[in-house]
């Protein structure tokens, strides 16, 4: 599979909320990062998307474009409409993703976003007046790394 069909494959999966679609597009190695997770690697990536989806409960939408790709490097842009669970607000999250490749799999994939649009739209006034500074942003990062040891913990039981 060339590399704008395993990207195109990805965003398909995650069209159709099969995380186990998306994580096999990804290395063993994998590394994801955006503006909402930090840093993630290996399971902790693979199960960010196992996460998401299951929280959506299917009501997410997902729409992507502008698919670009070569032998080792590539980009898309994407669309994320959904409820925020924790103040149900509407989000309309654009983000730029990048990749890197290997051994015909994702090894590396950047989002990027605006984490102040995101914020205003997610957390209403505190987003507004906060959602730019350093301080929220770990503040989001805590609580979505929390999250995600929570669910990696229940996987394991």
């Amino acid at each position: 599979m060339d590399n704008t069909t395993l990207i195109t494959t990805f965003y398909q999966a995650f069209a159709k909320a099969d995380a186990e679609g998306m994580v096999n597009c990804y290395h063993q190695n994998i590394q994801f990062e955006d503006p909402a997770f930090g840093k993630l690697q290996g399971d902790d990536a693979r199960n960010m998307w196992r996460m998401l989806i299951a929280s959506s409960k299917g009501n997410i939408s997902i729409a992507f474009d502008n698919v670009q790709a070569n032998d080792s490097t590539g980009s898309a842009t994407w669309v994320a409409e959904y409820v925020f669970s924790q103040t149900n607000r509407k989000v309309i999250n654009r983000i730029s993703a990048t990749f890197e490749f290997q051994d015909g799999k994702i090894i590396r994939h950047t989002d990027v976003f605006d984490m102040w649009k995101w914020s205003r739209q997610a957390l209403g006034w505190k987003g507004l007046l906060l959602g730019w500074s350093p301080f929220m942003k770990k503040q989001i990062q805590a609580r979505t790394r929390g999250l995600l040891a929570k669910f990696r913990e229940g996987k394991r039981r």
